[in-house]
């Protein structure tokens, strides 16, 4: 799996895309729908018209990378269809990955008990 830092920003596009596109694609699709730098760093996760594939497009520094996943069982847990993009936080992305309804999922800082 693939593991982005919390200081990484993760865009997941709300609207299938064709999953014909390779890196230069989805980096274009990035550019011309979403008017965002698809070599900022950040991690772009795209869905598949079936519930059963994700495409996670990002930059390293030294070129893009493409991960594809296809998930057996029910399928991985998409929002409604909408335009544009919806932010992630790293640890809905890896529920997301691993099938897991991530927006179930919240961040721990908001459940550290308070000191005095």
């Amino acid at each position: 799996m693939i593991a982005p830092s919390n200081t990484y920003r993760i865009f997941l596009a709300t609207q299938p895309v064709d999953f014909r596109k390779g890196m230069d694609g989805l980096a274009n699709y990035v550019r011309s729908n979403f008017d965002l730098d698809p070599l900022s760093g950040a991690f772009f996760v795209f869905r598949s018209k079936g519930k059963d594939k994700v495409k996670v497009l990002m930059w390293d520094g030294t070129g893009l990378v493409l991960v594809y996943k296809r998930i057996e069982g029910n399928g991985f847990v998409w929002p409604k269809l909408s335009d544009g993009t919806i932010s992630m936080t790293k640890a809905q992305f890896e529920a997301l990955f691993e099938g897991l309804d991530w927006r179930r999922v919240a961040s721990a800082e908001y459940y550290l008990p308070k000191t005095a």
